[in-house]
């Protein structure tokens, strides 16, 4: 099957799946497809079958991919996989929310518009929390005066924190590395937006989202890292 084909056949069970979720856990060296000499991937039925345990894993017991990996050297060794650990234990850490969060985005409707009380009924928010959250930038309106899936995500966000005694105030930092990161991405599909040909420009919108998911993935590695340094 081509990666193509995988994809479409594991979102009925998983409509989080992406192409770039494909591509990460064979870096990871979690599912090893075949090559053409052309350089497609070809994946077998039991490279499919292994995609869809590692996801399984991960959505039901949210288990790091170290664990998922000892579980499937065991299932090719004839083995039971390890016992699965208790809720306690597999409590997800920055990386694993990072890839939650991910998911909850892509389950917003595309094109999905809100207006101002459905936002705030969405994010369980009050009107003076999205005044607040207006005028640090935080949260945007569109031109048309409603709000996307987007916004209604990072208001969630926000709002979850504001929980945790962090204000909007101390967000601005997280604004102006989302900005900066925005700008290197722009700086990656620029000239492909620029191109009259249609496939090169929706694969420049492709590889904007590959790399925004990248980046939200490594500030969440950076992050579990200092806190285990520190811990």
């Amino acid at each position: 099957m081509s990666i193509g084909a995988v994809l479409a056949f594991l979102r009925d069970d998983f409509p989080e799946v992406t192409i770039s979720k494909i591509r990460f856990l064979e870096a990871e060296g979690l599912v090893e497809p075949q090559r053409t000499p052309s350089g497609y991937r070809k994946f077998s039925p039991a490279d499919v079958e292994r995609l869809a345990y590692v996801l399984r894993m991960q959505r039901d017991h949210y288990l790091p991919l170290r664990v998922i990996r000892e579980h499937l050297d065991a299932i090719e060794r004839g083995e039971s996989p390890p016992a699965l650990p208790s809720a306690a234990d597999t409590r997800p850490g920055p990386l694993e929310e990072a890839d939650r969060e991910l998911v909850a985005a892509g389950e917003v409707p595309s094109g999905v518009r809100l207006g101002r009380a459905e936002l705030l009924a969405a994010a369980e928010a009050g009107e003076a929390e999205l005044v607040e959250w207006e005028s640090y930038g935080l949260v945007a309106r569109g031109p048309d005066g409603g709000y996307d899936g987007e916004a209604l995500q990072v208001a969630r966000l926000v709002a979850e924190l504001g929980r945790y005694g962090l204000e909007p105030r101390h967000l601005r930092a997280m604004k102006a590395a989302a900005d900066r990161e925005i700008a290197l991405v722009e700086q990656v599909v620029a000239p492909l937006r620029r191109h009259r040909n249609p496939q090169t420009r929706a694969h420049a919108e492709a590889t904007a989202r590959e790399l925004a998911t990248l980046s939200v993935r490594l500030h969440a590695a950076m992050v579990q890292a200092g806190l285990r340094a520190r811990g």
